[in-house]
């Protein structure tokens, strides 16, 4: 049986450099991580791949010395203004890097422009032996996955994937009849994590809360034995999960890394 691919995800350590995201993902226990190529905020301290060579070159020197792949490479936002040529730097690094998946996240309220624009992503990372990924998030103009399915599958792209978020499923109120309706061949990864409590009213709140405050897997009110159950075997799995009070609290990202790997280990126990 091929062993599941455990990734460390950039928004569990964002305070991390790129090579101490290595370092730290390899002493945890992960096989993978994700790289954050693109600044999800204009305000978040970010350390730029693709602008610093010598950055890079370190990063890459560290996975040598680790044995630590890169998984995927984010976070690519289609917009109304996008050039996707504009792209082309970022997806030469992921390549270089070895990056298979690329996440994408689509930020244009022209749903048919928003499906051009992936199509033509996904045609830009295919010689680059990239997936292009659109995450449903609630807040963007891919919302649920029902959306962000028919967008993938009206681009008709063979790179082309949905990357499912078990925050964003609970938050988006997406289900498992809507995931059963989703073609395997479009799931090559997911991001775990867990949430606790009722999905609030305000967007502003559900928002905070992807961006700070995630639960460790099994320690919050998602199913996420049967979501799990409901994507494709051995799914890799890319853990996203922002602790703000215990980063604040001064627990280590080490630390964070490892509470994060060994409760997803504790909920894979749970549906192998």
């Amino acid at each position: 049986m091929t062993q599941r691919i455990l990734s460390l995800a950039t928004l569990t350590v964002l305070e991390l450099s790129p090579p101490d995201m290595v370092e730290v993902a390899a002493r945890a226990g992960y096989s993978h991580v994700g790289l954050r190529l693109i600044p999800a905020t204009a305000d978040e301290q970010h350390f730029s791949l693709v602008a610093d060579r010598a950055l890079l070159n370190q990063t890459l020197a560290r996975m040598r010395d680790t044995g630590v792949r890169v998984l995927d490479a984010e976070i690519l936002r289609l917009k109304p203004e996008t050039r996707i040529s504009d792209f082309a730097p970022v997806l030469a690094v992921s390549a270089e890097l070895g990056a298979s998946e690329l996440l994408v996240a689509g930020n244009d309220p022209d749903e048919a422009r928003l499906t051009e624009h992936f199509a033509e992503l996904c045609e830009l990372a295919e010689p680059f032996g990239l997936h292009s990924h659109l995450e449903f998030m609630p807040w963007t103009d891919a919302r649920d996955l029902n959306q962000a399915a028919r967008i993938v599958e009206a681009a008709g792209r063979d790179n082309g994937g949905v990357l499912v978020d078990a925050f964003h499923f609970d938050r988006s109120g997406s289900s498992l009849e809507d995931l059963a309706k989703v073609a395997p061949k479009r799931l090559r990864y997911m991001q775990l994590c867990d949430v606790a409590g009722p999905r609030p009213d305000d967007m502003d709140e559900i928002l905070r809360q992807a961006r700070n405050e995630r639960r460790f897997p099994g320690e919050g009110d998602c199913d996420l034995v049967a979501l799990l159950r409901a994507l494709p075997a051995n799914i890799p799995l890319s853990l996203e999960i922002p602790t703000r009070n215990l980063m604040e609290q001064g627990v280590s990202a080490l630390d964070r890394a490892r509470m994060a790997l060994e409760a997803t280990r504790r909920v894979l126990a749970l549906a192998p």
